[in-house]
């Protein structure tokens, strides 16, 4: 636990979060089918005692995720150093020397440039044992509201021309201090909305994913097959409280739920 002065959780919110945090991940258990799954708790807004009482549930939630630098690194301060932040939010390059000094920094699920990859690795200090995991956020959507590179496409004449190989290939060798570990989307609204159908943003990255994970593997990336991902393949984020489930169903390794087990947020 840091210096700065200890959170002290409600008993009556301890018991709340309780609750939602083991209905959150009964579900996340029922649908992962013995593959390992990671859920992210979203913890944007809410105070740093929340988060505490998270960690120290029953089963101790160790994964977190921030969409804001100094919200991140105020409750980083306060928290215990055994909590492991993932990055969700934009990510300005000019913001990596802060970001990189937070010491239990677990992950990043928003890179999406050369310029930000490199400001990362330079900032990592040098006593860091460990390796941060990156993420490639993909726009799946298209929407110009939303941040990320565009998918790939299915023509294998062009896919090492791409946005997405180029900055995948730049990290793997590039960048030692970070590590690719997948890639991440927010799909659209109504996609998350839509129960009745397969939604086409997780169909998309799926399918980026394997496109990826082909060149990647192939001799024309120039990449050695152990300097990415986890056990061969990369990691998918997709899905919040809206759809996780259908995230899981789609095969995402993370699941990003704030809502379902923080409750509404009163927006600043």
């Amino acid at each position: 636990m840091s210096s700065s002065s200890s959170p002290v959780p409600d008993p009556e919110r301890v018991s709340e979060l309780s609750e939602n945090l083991t209905r959150i991940r009964s579900r996340v258990q029922d649908l992962s089918r013995d593959k390992p799954r990671t859920l992210v708790a979203v913890s944007k807004y809410k105070p740093a005692s929340d988060v505490l009482a998270c960690h120290q549930n029953e089963n101790g939630q160790l994964d977190f995720g921030e969409n804001y630098v100094q919200e991140l690194v105020e409750k980083a301060a306060q928290l215990p150093l055994e909590i492991r932040w993932h990055f969700i939010g934009t990510l300005q390059s000019n913001k990596a020397k802060t970001l990189a000094a937070i010491p239990n920094l677990h992950t990043i699920q928003t890179l999406t440039s050369i310029k930000a990859a490199t400001a990362l690795n330079k900032a990592l200090p040098t006593t860091r044992t460990f390796p941060l995991n990156i993420l490639i956020q993909v726009n799946t959507s298209g929407e110009l509201s939303k941040s990320g590179l565009p998918p790939l496409s299915s023509s294998e004449d062009n896919t090492q021309d791409e946005e997405l190989t180029k900055l995948a290939s730049f990290i793997i060798k590039k960048c030692p201090k970070l590590r690719l570990q997948g890639l991440m989307t927010i799909g659209a609204l109504e996609q998350s909305m839509d129960h009745e159908h397969e939604n086409k943003d997780f169909e998309r990255l799926s399918q980026t994913k394997e496109e990826l994970e082909s060149w990647l593997r192939s001799s024309e990336s120039d990449v050695g097959k152990d300097s990415w991902g986890s056990d061969g393949r990369l990691l998918l984020s997709m899905g919040m409280s809206s759809d996780y489930e259908e995230a899981l169903e789609a095969g995402s390794d993370i699941v990003r739920v704030g809502t379902g087990i923080f409750g509404s947020r009163r927006m600043k």
